[in-house]
């Protein structure tokens, strides 16, 4: 038996272990689930309609000081955040049923410019609600149809077992990362849904890379059971797993920190998904194919016997 060398030896499927991992996904996705059919979501404007406007003042804005002329003008759900610099400002309003556009476009730039001068309205977008249903639903549908490719793309690549944990595993990190959001009340826009399908991206890499390593070892450990493998090739990869998800992190906080409040959520959304994704690809795409009796006879292909062949008519 050849035996491949690695410097960790963590018994990351061990039956144990696997039922604790288990417990807590199944813990976090019910929780998940459970406050997105409770709370659901804070959309967005680009999923409720409303109002866009893009700022630029000639100094460091005061928030405060736009949020208060927005509530004094009657726009008391108005939000205002930073946009990049401090000198940018988002300011986002619900639909404002009844108004004509341009009086109401004039309206807004005499408030947000009372008391500063130079504001300079770079952007005015005006989304209606029937807009903000249909992206909804192409949202959702996109992730969808991600979803069964991969699976076949996996099926085809591997074997259908293979294919059902990496479906799982993605499945996972979508529903824990958009759960994430219901549950801190994060507001969630279309930046958001392009986070949750880099994830899916992020984390497909992730457990395809490891399946191809489980499936050499499965050819190249003979005589050792099918959790052994694939521990042995976890550990084999962990090192890799580990730079990659680091050094993936360290970009993504410092978007945090430096790209301002309108991409906070775009980059929340993949801080959460590259963790869970990292997590799924070991404890739930391995251990869902683990579960589903997965060997290497599972990769052979089947062998034709000429002797049947010359039998045939």
């Amino acid at each position: 038996m050849r035996l491949i060398k690695h410097k960790t030896n963590i018994d990351f499927l061990g039956v144990t272990r696997r039922k604790i991992a288990l417990a807590i996904s199944v813990i976090i996705v019910v929780v998940s689930l459970v406050e997105l059919a409770r709370e659901g979501l804070q959309f967005g404007i680009d999923f409720t309609g409303g109002i866009l406007l893009e700022l630029g003042y000639p100094e460091p804005a005061n928030l405060e000081n736009i949020r208060q002329n927005l509530s004094a003008a009657g726009y008391d759900d108005a939000q205002v955040q930073r946009f990049g610099t401090e000198t940018d400002v988002l300011v986002r309003l619900p639909p404002q049923e009844g108004v004509n556009p341009e009086e109401l476009r004039e309206d807004l730039r005499r408030t947000i410019a009372e008391g500063t001068d130079g504001v300079d309205l770079r952007r005015v977008e005006f989304v209606s609600p029937q807009v903000g249903k249909e992206l909804t639903e192409r949202g959702g549908l996109a992730m969808i149809i991600a979803l069964l490719l991969i699976f076949v793309y996996v099926m085809i690549r591997f074997q259908w077992k293979f294919a059902a944990g990496a479906v799982a595993a993605l499945a996972h990190d979508v529903i824990v990362t958009v759960g994430f959001f219901a549950v801190f009340k994060l507001p969630f826009d279309l930046t958001v849904v392009a986070a949750v399908l880099a994830v899916i991206g992020y984390s497909l890499n992730d457990t395809v890379v490891a399946f191809d390593r489980i499936r050499e070892n499965f050819f190249k450990l003979r005589g050792v059971s099918a959790e052994e493998s694939m521990n042995t090739s976890i550990n084999e990869m962990l090192a890799r797993t580990i730079i990659t998800g680091v050094t993936t992190l360290l970009v993504l906080v410092a978007l945090l920190l430096l790209g301002g409040e309108s991409i906070a959520p775009f980059s929340i959304a993949l801080i959460i998904g590259i963790v869970v994704g990292t997590y799924s690809s070991i404890y739930t795409a391995s251990a869902t194919a683990l579960l589903l009796g997965v060997n290497a006879q599972d990769l052979l292909e089947p062998v034709k016997d000429p002797d049947l062949i010359d039998d045939l008519p």
